[in-house]
């Protein structure tokens, strides 16, 4: 069952979810159980909140992005369009945080670009983006931006190989199983779609 809607047209609200004043969100998106989605927070067109989702205030949410269970999506973070958070992934707000130390004014920003993936319970330390298109494996721990198409994987995370568009590891080629879109490296940790 879903909320009376009127306030958003278009968009389904579990009767478990809460969603503060003043936020705005796009048609087609659905929010699921037990999410909060908290004031002064856009979140765009067809978009999927899982279970216990939160997010806010101050968050901006692109189209088509979805968002595994057990998210927390702080102030300062942007996801662009076509963006994948998988289950339980954490993204932090302040590098040195301590329960007796007040630090709100240190929280730093987190820009994922579009298409990028965030594998399960992954870690996002903040001050840091993503790239369009990257990939972070499950358990990684990024500790640095994240170029474009790159496979990030470990503690700390490291490039272990490059990603497609469409999802799919890179071999020698350079070139997408998936899809047939060609790819070139121009630099040690820089790789562009090769326009045809």
């Amino acid at each position: 069952m879903s909320q009376e809607n009127f306030k958003f047209p278009g968009v389904f609200i579990h009767e478990s979810a809460y969603v503060d004043d003043p936020c705005e969100i796009g048609e087609g998106t659905k929010i699921w159980h037990f999410v909060h989605i908290l004031g002064n927070t856009k979140i765009g067109k067809n978009c999927v909140f899982g279970q216990n989702v939160m997010a806010g205030p101050d968050v901006t949410i692109g189209d088509n992005c979805k968002v595994q269970n057990n998210v927390s999506l702080y102030k300062g973070v942007t996801l662009e369009d076509g963006v994948f958070c998988g289950p339980s992934c954490v993204f932090t707000n302040v590098n040195n945080p301590r329960a007796e130390v007040e630090r709100k004014e240190e929280m730093l920003n987190t820009t994922v670009k579009r298409g990028a993936s965030v594998g399960a319970n992954a870690t996002i330390v903040c001050g840091h983006d993503l790239g369009e298109y990257s990939f972070v494996a499950a358990g990684a721990v990024v500790t640095k931006d994240v170029p474009p198409f790159a496979m990030m994987a470990g503690v700390p995370a490291k490039r272990i190989g490059w990603m497609s568009k469409a999802g799919a590891i890179l071999g020698d080629d350079l070139m997408c199983p998936i899809e047939g879109t060609r790819y070139r490296q121009v630099s040690p940790d820089q790789l562009e779609e090769i326009e045809e």
